[in-house]
């Protein structure tokens, strides 16, 4: 479940966000949408604990993550909370399989190689695992992040524009993979995009307005 309420940013004392309350409940598939200025990708980052809000509550399973320490916070996203960036960031000097791998052990989890290579196949990148990061295509890193945030098994799964880089055939693949991944172990799915592909497959939809203001 991720709720939030009377949630406010500011970055400085000109760009300021004012957010609506909403809830996706577990296992609910929820589209976040909303104009250049928004603030799409920074109400994102504050649903995953990697900026702290100037006003207001998150809650993810029952647990409010603003009342959470740094190292707290840390365990908590990396158990309950996969995150799929705009930009992927790996560690470049290790391979595909050990970037997840990475993952996994941050988050105290025993490495599932397994699990890996099953999801590295589905998302049509299995060939790559052991190639290092940086001599994958824009779309194939793009994949490769959304394995790593779903080798967890994440209770919350936030995907920012996950399919910007994806022609219509990987699109439908990774969307069906998120969707299947999210109700295996009946966690919230929260898509933020402007891919007006996605529009027709999520019947939830956030609509945010710009209304950053001085």
């Amino acid at each position: 479940m991720l709720q939030t309420k009377d949630l406010a940013f500011s970055y400085d004392e000109n760009v300021r966000f004012q957010f609506p309350d909403f809830s996706c409940q577990s296992a609910e598939n929820c589209l976040l949408l909303g104009q250049s200025g928004s603030g799409k990708t920074t109400l994102l980052h504050l649903l995953g604990g990697m900026l702290t809000p100037k006003e207001g509550s998150i809650i993810v399973n029952d647990q409010d993550i603003t009342k959470l320490s740094a190292a707290q916070l840390d365990r908590f996203r990396g158990q309950n909370i996969g995150i799929v960036f705009q930009k992927s960031h790996f560690v470049r000097a290790l391979n595909v399989e050990e970037n997840l791998m990475l993952a996994q052990q941050l988050a105290n989890i025993r490495p599932d190689k397994t699990r890996i290579q099953t999801l590295l196949d589905r998302l049509n990148v299995g060939h790559k695992l052991k190639a290092k990061t940086d001599t994958l295509s824009i779309g194939e890193q793009q994949r490769v992040a959304i394995a790593r945030a779903l080798v967890n098994q994440p209770t919350v799964i936030l995907a920012d524009e996950p399919t910007s880089a994806l022609d219509d055939i990987n699109c439908d693949e990774v969307i069906a993979l998120l969707e299947e991944e999210a109700r295996k172990v009946g966690s919230t799915l929260l898509v933020v995009t402007h891919d007006n592909r996605l529009k027709e497959k999520f019947s939830n939809k956030i609509l945010l307005h710009s209304q950053q203001t001085a």
